[in-house]
């Protein structure tokens, strides 16, 4: 008998070959496909991390409630993680997350708090503000703490990354991810470029978000409460997770660009995934039009469509905003 206990299946997600979008028959786009993951999500491998660890440290107790700011996939981690191992869950986020990510944390038994997309890094309803104002007042409470939690990138260094350079036998000249907490695109760069220095690591953020700004100019610019309706990415604040040394490029998109494509996976793919996972197709697809010389690039999938089926897969939804 091969049996496993459920939280034991997060990670060896697939790593597959999208064989339509490449626009350049000399370029290979690989797809590591982590709404494979239980919750449906790349979430699940740090929060899975964050809270071993946390148990291991005597930071998380039994009988604990575990707190936590987030787009909805972490939370959807955080809240499955919780009912299965027998903690409570108050999670925060912004009002701009889908129907389907606040019922299915709900679902899992979890307390939501909704915040104002538009309110500001240091204004006491922002999600984060509000998540660890709730840590603080609540006894027994563990934050996971993603934007600024260094496990973040290191879980995807110690799963993440290695999975990719076994999966695709070393063969990658770039890769793709876009970044909120930045804990994805840190730990797989860092790893891949301690495998091979001349991996490239592009990082695709939305436009308004602070990211790209900063990264070409060292500034922070004032945030306008990310407002676009890209979920899980970009960010109005500088997340600590998130390792700019291993970043070599910031390339800007926005919501039609990246549900266009996210839209162009399901119908000709055949892989119905989130936003993000369009934003960082896009990008793959972009750079590919550039390279001039046999190449491989590598993304991630970070999450399951059916999370948006309300948003971007709605043709009406889309009308609304004016991206069809």
């Amino acid at each position: 008998m091969n049996i496993q206990a459920y939280i034991d299946t997060v990670g060896n997600t697939p790593l597959i070959k999208l064989q339509k979008l490449s626009p350049n028959p000399d370029v290979t786009i690989l797809a590591k496909c982590e709404f494979f993951n239980p919750s449906s999500s790349i979430k699940d491998r740090i929060v899975k991390f964050i809270i071993d660890d946390a148990e291991k440290t005597g930071l998380l107790k039994p009988g604990g409630t575990i707190v936590e700011n987030t787009s909805g996939n972490t939370g959807a981690a955080t809240a499955m993680m919780a009912a299965m191992k027998g903690y409570k869950a108050i999670l925060t986020m912004p009002d701009k997350v889908s129907l389907e990510k606040q019922n299915a944390l709900k679902a899992f038994g979890a307390k939501i708090i909704v915040c104002p997309t538009t309110a500001a890094p240091d204004a006491p309803d922002h999600y984060v503000n509000t998540a660890i104002r709730i840590a603080e007042e609540t006894p027994n409470s563990f934050r996971i703490n993603q934007y600024d939690n260094k496990k973040n990138p290191q879980a995807h260094y110690e799963s993440t990354g290695p999975e990719i350079w076994e999966q695709c036998g070393g063969n990658v000249d770039y890769f793709i991810a876009s970044a909120s907490t930045g804990g994805t695109i840190s730990g797989i760069g860092k790893y891949l470029k301690e495998k091979n220095p001349n991996v490239k690591i592009i990082m695709p953020d939305p436009i308004g978000s602070i990211y790209y700004e900063y990264f070409k100019t060292g500034n922070v610019p004032a945030s306008e409460g990310c407002t676009y309706q890209v979920e899980g990415v970009g960010e109005d604040h500088i997340a600590h997770a998130l390792d700019w040394s291993v970043v070599d490029d910031v390339v800007q998109f926005d919501d039609k660009q990246a549900f266009g494509v996210g839209r162009r996976l399901a119908t000709e793919e055949g892989i119905l995934a989130g936003g993000s996972s369009g934003a960082n197709v896009w990008a793959a697809i972009e750079l590919a039009k550039t390279l001039t010389k046999p190449s491989t690039i590598i993304t991630v999938l970070p999450d399951l469509g059916v999370k948006y089926l309300s948003k971007m897969y709605n043709d009406e939804w889309m009308r609304e905003q004016n991206l069809l």
